[in-house]
C-alpha cells in the first residue's frame, strides 16, 4: 500500500518511480551519495558490511520512509548499504529537487533537520548498544524509531530482533512485558508507543546506577 499522507510525500511529486525487485541493491556502502531516496512503498533494509564480510543490520524502513540522506547532506561515502526486502517503488532526491521542493515546502527543512538528527541518534546507538541487556536495547530501538503522530510504528518482531541483534522469542518476550506495563501497544506488524517518558526513564536506570557508584 503506497503512502499517500507522508510528510515527505512532495518529494515524490512529479518524480520519476523507481522499482526494485526483493535482493535488488539500491545504494553501496562506500560509494558516493549524489542521492537519497524516498520510499513510496515497500520495505528496505539498511546494513553495514565489515572489511572480512560480516553484516550488522541497522534498521528496516518503510514506505513513507527516507533512505540515504545522511550521506548525501555531508557530502561523504555511504556509511550504509540498501537493499530491497519487498518490491519496492522509490524515489531519487537530488540537490536541484530537494532546493525546489524547499522553496515550496519551507517547514519541510525543520524536519528534515529532525529526520537526520534521529538518523545520528540511530548510528549512535548501534556503537554502545553492545553493553546493554537485550530490553535495554530493544527500548533504545524504539525510542529511535520514527512514529507517526500517534506514536505508531510499523515493523514485525523479526526486524526488531535483526536490528538489535537478538531472537525473535526474545523480542517478543520483551515487548510482551512492555505492553503489559502499558508503554507500548502491540499490533499486527506494528506497534504503538503509549509511554515515551516510562520508556526514556527504564533506559537510563542503567546508567544513573553506574553513575551512582
Amino acid at each position: 500500500m503506497e503512502q499517500l499522507h507522508s510528510i515527505w510525500a512532495p518529494l515524490a511529486e512529479n518524480g520519476r518511480v523507481k522499482e526494485k525487485e526483493p535482493g535488488q541493491l539500491i545504494y553501496l556502502q562506500d560509494t558516493r551519495a549524489e542521492e537519497f531516496y524516498y520510499i513510496v512503498s515497500g520495505t528496505v533494509k539498511c546494513f553495514i558490511s565489515s572489511s572480512d564480510g560480516d553484516e550488522r543490520i541497522l534498521t528496516f524502513h518503510h514506505g513513507g520512509e527516507l533512505i540515504g540522506e545522511a550521506s548525501f547532506f555531508d557530502r561523504k561515502p555511504r556509511v550504509s548499504s540498501a537493499v530491497a526486502v519487498t518490491r519496492c517503488k522509490l524515489v531519487a532526491v537530488d540537490r536541484p529537487r530537494l532546493e525546489q521542493v524547499f522553496a515550496l515546502h519551507p517547514s519541510m527543512a525543520v524536519s528534515m533537520l529532525e529526520y537526520l538528527a534521529r538518523t545520528i541518534r540511530l548510528l549512535s546507538s548501534h556503537v554502545d548498544s553492545a553493553f546493554l541487556q537485550a530490553d535495554k536495547r530493544i527500548a533504545r530501538h524504539l525510542l529511535t524509531m520514527s512514529s507517526g503522530a500517534d506514536g505508531s510504528m510499523r515493523c514485525t518482531h523479526e526486524e526488531i530482533g535483526a536490528s538489535v541483534g537478538v531472537s525473535r522469542v526474545t523480542v517478543s518476550r520483551v515487548l510482551g512485558e512492555f505492553d503489559r506495563q502499558g508503554w507500548i501497544k502491540t499490533g499486527y506488524k506494528s506497534l504503538k508507543l503509549m509511554n515515551r517518558p516510562a520508556l526514556e526513564h527504564f533506559l537510563q536506570q542503567d546508567r544513573d546506577a553506574v553513575q551512582n557508584r
